[in-house]
């Protein structure tokens, strides 16, 4: 009895799903008619001029990097200042660590070989991101993660904390001074001063690449930094 109720229940779950689904695609189809370019403004500007202005075939990074760089440099410094909250938050804090069991030597082995193949994937991320999805955020992402693998594989490894606040000064100033160069050559912060080169290629989109390799070098030493403090986690009872 109990089991009928509950398989009526799941039908009438997927029933009302169904219809929901159907709902909202009718009401966006009514909106949105398929296959005419409703895109207006600035919207249409960028779609339709964003490669030939930048020479990235991403549209999206060109949006990111310069129509509206100065906001992704805001969204960079939101990073920065709360991975420096955490950190303060944690010096003197008083907590009991747990002791985690000694990894095996599959795991040591493992972490070892792929750690540097994550890096170099994070790197490809934000190499190509004017050219396929992907940018600076996701690629400095992806690097912190294997050095989050390095954490929890490698018995006692430690971070040289010199070299990742070093990384993420030295790639945080050089990235506001792009901005200048560009306010300096084209009067606008962040705009393009370099050649665009052939749509396509690697070496092309002008500065994006530049801009998207210092965001992902210093998104990578700042969620490494915070993953350091937290495996840290103030001092020991």
């Amino acid at each position: 009895m109990w089991g009928g109720e509950r398989m009526i229940r799941k039908v009438l779950y997927f029933l009302i799903l169904i219809a929901f689904g159907f709902f909202i695609l009718s009401a966006l189809s009514a909106y949105f008619p398929f296959g005419e370019n409703v895109l207006t403004g600035v919207a249409r500007y960028y779609t339709e001029k964003g490669v030939k202005d930048l020479g990235g075939i991403n549209i999206v990074t060109s949006v990111v990097t310069i129509y509206r760089g100065f906001d992704t440099l805001g969204e960079v410094t939101v990073l920065f200042l709360s991975v420096t909250a955490l950190a303060f938050t944690l010096v003197g804090l008083k907590v009991e660590k747990a002791k985690l069991p000694k990894p095996t030597l599959i795991m040591e082995t493992g972490g070892r070989y792929l750690a540097p193949l994550i890096i170099l994937f994070g790197a490809y991320v934000f190499l190509h991101g004017h050219l396929t999805p992907g940018g600076g955020f996701p690629g400095g992402v992806i690097i912190a993660t294997s050095f989050l693998l390095l954490l929890v594989t490698q018995e006692n490894y430690r971070f040289k904390k010199f070299h990742i606040t070093t990384t993420e000064v030295l790639t945080g100033t050089l990235y506001v001074l792009v901005g200048l160069l560009g306010l300096y050559y084209v009067k606008s912060f962040l705009g393009n001063f370099l050649k665009t080169g052939k749509p396509g290629y690697l070496v092309s989109a002008g500065i994006i690449p530049i801009i998207y390799i210092l965001i992902g070098f210093k998104v990578g030493s700042e969620m490494t930094s915070a993953l350091n403090n937290l495996k840290e986690g103030g001092d020991e009872h």
